[in-house]
């Protein structure tokens, strides 16, 4: 059977290279057939678009009013399509503390949707962090990194395991780094305590991504740089930020990026169920959470419960708010993302070959227009897709 070709043209295409205006995109089936080439009679006319490499999430744990945090499939679904609506094409599901059983029982659930080809993964956020910085995790869950217990959840998830959050100084901690980068899977230092010369033995135990970056650890000080200095200053560690105005301030974001670079940027949401929804009260793994003004909070606390951010929202803000160029976006919520999940070959950049997931934004105001993943236009079909058949 022929793949449907679908061929669009007169769109500003972000490319490893650079931005190409007037660009040319051919899509086979599932995947990029061409990049480049004479505009022709019948081609999809997208002048006054910018197309770019579906979005990557590693770090959601819902959305739509659905969750990944609760174990429950139909749940889990809705928040993946959730954020495809918003252009995230490739979601790695994260959890939050709770008993151990219970995760187990949630990552033998979202293995399942890994191996239906609905997420890329799972990221276990808890239960072995800081008492001190939990954040939105119930302190009487949480459990020291004993690896044996790390290893546990690791093979809970069947293989699908991607990344596992952690806090460094807590007893067992190194060596459930160590352990991760081993077992292949990400070592994250996140809701943390640590110090700077603790954080450097994580990121030398095999430590490589930083969990949102500034929130849920300490500050700098003169005399005192933390772990966030230390993970900024380290080649080998990705750093995770939350751009929804309310986790970070803008020029905190431009600190992160100036210092390093957009490589190492990973752009994530943190989101929980109500992003994409309305204000009101929603559940957290085992905490309530309330929305006011699309901000969530904890009920009981006031603590920031993770956010309502989409990623095309992020990416406006990333553009029209910080003043980042197009391929620093890109390459921080497509192309670094799609590297740590070991992606690259088939995701993450506008490419002959990868899989056809892009995103389609207004070029002048960068609101989301269309979204298209495998080949499917998920979003901006009735707009787009009837004239692009060939």
């Amino acid at each position: 059977m022929t793949a449907v070709r679908t061929v669009l043209a007169g769109a500003r295409l972000v490319l490893p290279t650079g931005v190409v205006e007037d660009g040319r995109l051919t899509l086979a089936g599932s995947t990029i057939e061409s990049v480049g080439g004479t505009a022709q009679a019948g081609d999809l006319d997208l002048t006054g678009c910018t197309v770019v490499p579906g979005f990557v999430d590693l770090h959601v744990h819902g959305g739509g009013g659905g969750a990944f945090t609760e174990g429950i499939a139909e749940e889990a679904l809705t928040a993946a399509r959730a954020h495809l609506e918003h252009g995230t094409t490739t979601t790695m599901a994260s959890t939050v503390t709770g008993e151990i059983d219970e995760l187990c029982r949630q990552a033998a659930v979202l293995s399942e949707l890994v191996e239906d080809g609905v997420l890329a993964g799972i990221h276990f956020e808890g239960p072995f962090i800081s008492q001190h910085r939990c954040g939105a995790h119930r302190p009487d869950l949480l459990r020291d990194p004993d690896p044996a217990l790390v290893r546990k959840l690791v093979d809970a998830a069947r293989g699908h395991a991607r990344m596992v959050t952690l806090a460094p100084e807590l007893p067992g901690g190194l060596e459930s780094v160590r352990m991760l980068a081993e077992l292949g899977v990400i070592a994250a230092v996140g809701h943390t305590d640590s110090d700077y010369a603790k954080t450097l033995e994580a990121i030398e135990a095999g430590a490589t991504v930083a969990t949102h970056l500034f929130n849920a650890m300490p500050g700098v000080q003169h005399r005192a740089p933390g772990p966030i200095v230390a993970l900024l200053e380290d080649e080998r560690v990705t750093v995770e930020l939350i751009n929804d105005g309310t986790h970070l301030h803008p020029s905190v974001l431009d600190l992160a990026y100036g210092t390093a670079g957009a490589e190492r940027v990973a752009l994530i949401t943190d989101a929980m169920g109500a992003a994409g929804m309305g204000d009101g009260r929603y559940p957290l793994g085992p905490l309530q959470v309330q929305v006011t003004d699309g901000v969530a909070r904890l009920v009981e606390g006031g603590s920031i419960a993770g956010s309502t951010l989409t990623l095309d929202v992020a990416f406006k803000r990333s553009v029209t708010i910080n003043r980042l160029s197009l391929p620093q976006v890109v390459q921080s919520i497509s192309t670094t993302p799609a590297r740590l999940l070991g992606l690259s070959d088939s995701i993450g950049t506008l490419e002959a070959g990868k899989n056809a997931d892009l995103v389609v934004l207004d070029s002048a105001s960068y609101d989301l227009l269309a979204v298209v993943r495998r080949g499917e236009w998920i979003v901006g079909g009735d707009r787009f897709a009837p004239a692009a058949a060939t």
